[in-house]
């Protein structure tokens, strides 16, 4: 279960990368556990539940005491891990390499910060200028337009399901990582008495799992959007819950609880990372 970094060199990035990288990991955290915490409420019944998009997680925040305070430092943690990211693609601190499987990691790690840029983009203009962030439209209807656009080209159909079938293999890698155990290489918990590292590591283990599956399900609407021509198939993160939830509360409740999981194990790997070449 522990983890240790590798020992080969790698390029060190600067205090100031560590530290956004760190502090990207919390906000990235915070994102999650809001949105399973609604999830949550909403599969118990409770005030204020409700399923939600990453965008929507953030306009919760917003409507926190002091949400725009919270908001501003959600943007900067989530710009810092866009930074992390692209540092990873561009100076391969992972030890990647530039062979065919090492350039596909490190454009991973690319995507993976550019998934973040706008959500930081609209953390920021909510907290600067004390706007919703729903005003700018869901993130569903985004995709849903995005995908419209893709639908228009002849080979449009099968592009979107290609795209689908990537999401669905990335979220079934997910669950692989929770299972193989590899996500535990990325928080280094030594220091911790070993029944908390068995908790980190399970709590790793059901978010990645969660994760996971809601991943799954968002491919699934793609490929289905793909099969039938309609983009107002594709959804996000609250489609996948309300889908879930169709199939019973205690359904909904349990991924809720596990992207809760994940939330919490994000901002453990803030305080404990592995963070090659730093």
């Amino acid at each position: 279960m522990a983890s240790i970094s590798s020992t080969l060199p790698h390029p060190s990035p600067s205090q100031g990368i560590r530290t956004l990288a760190r502090f990207g990991f919390a906000a990235k955290g915070a994102v999650y556990l809001t949105m399973g915490i609604l999830a949550l409420l909403a599969a118990t019944g409770m005030q204020g539940g409700k399923t939600t998009d990453k965008q929507q997680a953030v306009q919760a925040i917003q409507d926190l005491p002091m949400g725009r305070f919270l908001l501003g430092l959600i943007a900067l943690g989530l710009a810092g891990y866009v930074i992390w990211r692209f540092t990873q693609a561009l100076r391969d601190t992972e030890n990647k390499g530039n062979g065919a499987k090492g350039i596909a990691r490190r454009i991973g790690y690319a995507a993976s910060g550019l998934f973040y840029v706008a959500l930081a983009y609209y953390a920021g203009k909510a907290a600067w200028e004390n706007t919703s962030v729903s005003s700018a439209g869901g993130s569903g209807n985004t995709k849903q337009s995005l995908v419209a656009t893709l639908m228009e080209q002849s080979y449009g159909p099968w592009l979107v399901g290609a795209i689908g079938l990537f999401i669905i293999g990335t979220g079934l890698y997910q669950i692989w990582r929770a299972y193989s155990g590899k996500f535990a290489k990325h928080v280094n918990a030594s220091s911790l008495p070993a029944e908390q590292q068995r908790v980190v590591y399970r709590t790793g283990q059901v978010g990645y799992t969660a994760r996971g599956i809601v991943m799954a399900i968002i491919g699934y609407f793609f490929v289905q959007a793909a099969r039938h021509s309609n983009p107002g198939e594709v959804n996000d993160t609250e489609g996948a819950f309300d889908l879930l939830s169709s199939m019973g509360p205690m359904v909904l409740g349990v991924v809720a609880l596990g992207l809760v999981a994940y939330g919490v194990y994000q901002i453990v790997q803030a305080k404990y990372p592995v963070l090659n070449g730093v």
